[in-house]
């Protein structure tokens, strides 16, 4: 397993250790979605979430699924898929997942990828990652840090192969996961493209936003 190190996007340090593993499996079960349905995606590429603390946005060829999802107080999980305009368009059938969790939440980040990579390898992170919350039907088949993003390909007897990465965003905890659409699974290189894909939308779009706040 390769690991490298990761930053948190800003947002304040935790505690470290079992503290910091057990805040980093409550808050991937807190934005956790199942049964993801992005039928009729409509045209929207991008859009203010948590009044303006971040801006969810698609990669090309994707659009936000309008009504899907779930959307908290401090806390969102965004959902999106092909756009229904793209009749004709080359993008790959796929189910994208995008999570903000609460202010701060980006310190659970702050040891670096050698304790993400630590946890994930445990039950409890591989439990986190599992749509059923079930450890044994997961398999990390590989994580490593990529710039600011630690980032897994994982293999979840429910679902099947999935990429996923977490970052950190305007101190929040992202995590944008990357999955084929019913009875169209997405190769590993498809998925890994996808994935790198979304992440430069959102880091571009937030980019974009902070520089434009007041």
């Amino acid at each position: 397993m390769a690991v490298g190190q990761v930053g948190t996007g800003g947002g304040p340090r935790v505690l470290r250790g079992p503290v910091g593993a057990a805040r980093l499996a409550a808050l991937l079960a807190a934005l956790a979605l199942a049964g993801c349905d992005v039928a009729g995606t409509g045209r929207i590429r991008s859009i203010a979430i948590l009044d303006g603390a971040v801006t969810a946005a698609a990669p090309a060829g994707y659009c936000i699924s309008p009504g899907a999802g779930v959307r908290g107080a401090d806390s969102a999980v965004i959902l999106m898929g092909r756009c229904s305009s793209s009749a004709t368009s080359t993008a790959t059938p796929a189910v994208l997942t995008l999570s903000v969790g609460p202010a701060g939440s980006a310190g659970v980040m702050a040891d670096g990828g050698a304790s993400l990579a630590d946890f994930f390898a445990t039950d409890e992170g591989r439990a986190a990652l599992s749509r059923e919350g079930k450890a044994e039907d997961v398999r990390v088949l590989s994580a490593v840090g990529e710039e600011d993003a630690f980032v897994m390909h994982v293999a979840d007897s429910a679902v099947g192969e999935y990429w996923r990465a977490i970052r950190g965003l305007r101190g929040r905890l992202a995590t944008v996961s990357v999955s084929g659409a019913e009875g169209a699974p997405l190769t590993s290189g498809q998925g890994k493209a996808l994935l790198d894909a979304t992440l430069g939308a959102l880091v571009a779009a937030n980019r974009v936003a902070q520089g434009a706040a007041p």
